[in-house]
């Protein structure tokens, strides 16, 4: 059932904030809860960091102290919220393991986003990172099993495949084909920019997550393979976030920040099965609600506008959702591959890698970082894990849709680049 949060009550800023034994919840069992419940928490934690990265960029750009008080206020409420989240997690949960979590949320968050987006050019561009972020999935799941004995496939509940998608090796592009067009928000449809900040947000998180765990990896493999992909990282927030509209003002997108952030925890709260877990989402949510009505008096007292002009009317679209479209997520990531697997960015679009010219800055960039398969740490995951067992490790309902990727004893380095 949808709502709009603007019609909801909401408590006041001052009683948001927790004290410590609030703010340190009861960890997950990390072997008992379900996939997705880590996949929510990640989630929820890539909005926060977002919030709370944006509203230090808006208060580092702002001249005046009172509404930067009022920023300040909102992002500790904001900071305590992302501090609850983090005490879920375990202490028996290992940084790899973790990481398996990190790309589910990629795959599945990205794959149901793509099917409940209207716009044609941001689906594309959700399809496009959807099978880099599927190839991670398969490089790291090969990583964990080689090391630690652990299969990949219980740890993402059977929900997501894992199999190669874009060879991680293709995906080094020149920094000039990530920007995309951006969306007009006066234009765009409500889920459209709800959708375009999710991933933004959801991206950022691996990205930093990567960024800053992966040199605690116990092996030098494994710590090259984190500095690799949290590259293919980057360039996924810089796709994703050239998609948010550039002409919206300071107080428009503090608004729109808080508002995907209640629609998140509402969905999220309304999916969740483990009850813990969904009562600080519940918590969570009517906190939001408090930051999103200091949001809309910002706006109206420093811009003279109202949330409308931002969001319209205010009533969520379609919930997010997991565990119902898991199969139908599966069936979406195998189409998309079998359409799209040999595509590349050029500029603001996309082309099949065949069509690029030769002299084109892919090609010059992508031999520069890479030079040779046998340098890239993708590419030795898989080989020295080919070496060791004879084959790679997989977890497939059927063959792969595209034919060069079936071949589970050779890792195919040239296709898509």
């Amino acid at each position: 059932m949808s709502i709009n949060p603007f019609n909801e009550k909401a408590p006041k800023l001052e009683k948001c904030y927790e004290n410590w034994k609030q703010l340190c919840q009861k960890p997950y069992d990390k072997c008992a809860v379900s996939p997705y419940t880590k996949v929510r928490i990640i989630l929820a934690s890539g909005a926060e960091f977002e919030s709370v990265w944006y509203g230090h960029q808006f208060s580092r750009h702002c001249d005046n102290n009172d509404l930067r008080r009022e920023l300040a206020a909102v992002r500790r409420s904001e900071q305590q919220q992302h501090k609850k989240l983090a005490s879920l997690k375990p202490k028996d949960e290992n940084l790899l393991e973790v990481t398996i979590s990190y790309e589910q949320v990629a795959v599945d968050l990205t794959a149901n986003l793509a099917l409940m987006e209207s716009d044609k050019y941001v689906k594309a561009a959700l399809d496009f990172a959807l099978l880099e972020d599927f190839d991670h999935l398969y490089r790291f799941a090969d990583l964990l099993e080689m090391e630690q004995g652990a299969k990949g496939e219980m740890l993402v509940g059977g929900y997501t495949e894992i199999m190669p998608g874009r060879p991680t090796i293709a995906e080094h592009r020149h920094p000039f084909d990530d920007i995309r067009r951006h969306i007009n928000m006066n234009k765009a449809d409500l889920a459209t920019k709800l959708n375009c900040m999710i991933i933004t947000a959801a991206e950022q998180q691996t990205m930093n997550y990567y960024m800053n765990l992966g040199s605690f990896y116990t092996s030098d493999l494994g710590r090259k393979l984190f500095s690799e992909i949290a590259m293919i990282e980057e360039q996924h927030v810089s796709q994703y976030g050239s998609l948010n509209d550039t002409n919206s003002t300071w107080l428009e997108c503090l608004l729109m920040h808080e508002y995907t952030e209640c629609y998140l925890y509402y969905s999220l709260m309304n999916d969740e099965t483990d009850e813990n877990v969904r009562k600080v989402f519940e918590q969570c949510f009517m906190q939001e609600l408090a930051h999103l009505h200091k949001a809309v008096a910002l706006l109206n007292k420093y811009e003279n506008k109202e949330y409308q002009q931002v969001v319209g009317e205010g009533t969520f679209p379609e919930l997010l959702a997991f565990d119902k479209h898991a199969e139908r997520n599966k069936q979406y990531v195998r189409e998309v591959l079998a359409k799209t697997i040999k595509n590349t960015a050029m500029l603001e679009d996309y082309a099949k890698v065949a069509d690029l010219p030769e002299d084109y800055e892919f090609f010059k960039y992508n031999n520069l970082v890479n030079k040779m398969p046998t340098i890239v740490a993708s590419h030795n995951v898989i080989s020295n894990y080919i070496s060791e067992f004879g084959t790679d490790y997989r977890f497939e309902i059927s063959p792969h849709p595209v034919k060069e990727l079936r071949d589970r004893k050779s890792d195919n380095t040239t296709i898509s680049r």
